[in-house]
């Protein structure tokens, strides 16, 4: 009830409704909660053993901290604010989208490791912290699951008389949550690009081609792109039109009454811009234009940039962050598909 609106209005049950809060939050919640609870069973793991410090653990775990403390600071302020359907849509993301489809399952190998080291107990210190928060922070709103949950993992008497936790800014990092969102825009586009062109995931592709502008920030998280989207190189470049045509127009809704009847020449003056003025607003960046002798600037906001990949490639983007693929796929790379495909249906006959 309190995912598909606020409180205060009118709603009527809906099943499908239903059947989605499940899918996006209690089945990954769940679902998360017994792959900590087995493995941490098969391996013997017992609280005591934690004692890896934040600063010490691993990028990726100091993301999902950060993600965490952050979502602890929000829900804190909107539960203040008596807003259960904010609550539950910041926490549902969270849960579904950072904790389930990207932290646990990028480092399931790091649980399967049959060392028993640091970077072991980390992500398991890490993933019990996280879920040990969230029982709090949703038993007002679920008492019974989170009860449930919170005595399993805890063993004390209940959620229920603990306090509410208390978000710690110094784990919020806007650099490494920077890094990490925009290495999952990026692999994001690219299976987009993939399904598009109706290539599957399992068919290995020769490169990946991304802007230069995003070489100090990614920098050793390369490797996620590349296990991602099953490509053999990621390139970065400087010149993205070489590899594709933008066509730029106007924004209508953003410019449409700040220019008036001056829209037309501003079409114009778009249909005519440099190779140069195409790459900054790709870029983000504002760029100068003259529209009946008055100088205008341009933000990114003001135009629709679409793209086109030239032949042998195809380009995505999503929030102006782009990402080509070379579709073209040699004999080698193609076998090497149909292996992948073959290994897919034994172990899918193995299960």
């Amino acid at each position: 009830m309190a995912y598909v609106s606020p409180v205060w209005t009118p709603l009527k049950f809906d099943i499908e409704g239903l059947k989605e809060v499940h899918s996006k939050f209690f089945n990954p919640l769940k679902n998360t909660y017994s792959f900590f609870q087995t493995y941490a069973n098969i391996d013997k793991i017992d609280t005591k053993m934690f004692n890896i410090k934040e600063e010490d653990r691993e990028e990726i775990d100091k993301w999902l901290l950060s993600k965490y403390n952050k979502l602890v600071k929000n829900v804190t302020k909107y539960y203040d604010l008596y807003d259960m359907n904010l609550v539950v849509k910041a926490i549902t993301s969270f849960v579904s989208d950072d904790l389930s489809n990207w932290y646990i399952r990028r480092n399931r190998d790091r649980f399967w490791s049959s060392d028993i080291n640091d970077s072991k107990i980390a992500v398991y210190q890490t993933t019990y912290e996280v879920l040990v928060g969230l029982c709090k922070l949703c038993a007002p709103i679920i008492p019974f699951t989170t009860e449930e949950m919170y005595q399993k993992l805890t063993g004390e008497e209940s959620v229920h008389l603990t306090d509410f936790p208390k978000y710690n800014t110094k784990l919020i990092n806007e650099e490494i949550e920077e890094k990490m969102d925009l290495v999952r825009d990026l692999i994001s586009t690219g299976r987009m690009v993939r399904e598009n062109t109706k290539i599957k995931v399992r068919q290995p592709l020769k490169e990946a081609l991304i802007d230069e502008k995003y070489k100090n920030i990614l920098g050793n998280l390369i490797d996620l792109i590349k296990e991602e989207l099953n490509v053999k190189e990621v390139l970065y470049v400087s010149d993205l039109s070489t590899y594709m045509n933008f066509n730029i127009k106007p924004n209508f809704k953003e410019v449409g009454k700040i220019l008036g009847s001056k829209i037309k020449l501003f079409q114009e003056a778009l249909s005519n811009l440099s190779e140069e003025d195409k790459n900054k607003l790709s870029n983000e960046e504002n760029i100068k234009l003259t529209l009946d002798n008055e100088e205008l600037e341009v933000t990114p906001s003001m135009v629709d940039i679409r793209i086109e990949a030239k032949e042998g490639y195809d380009a995505g983007m999503q929030n102006n962050k782009f990402i080509i693929l070379n579709t073209e796929v040699s004999d080698e790379l193609y076998l090497e598909g149909i292996a992948r495909e073959i290994v897919s249906k034994v172990q899918n006959l193995r299960k």
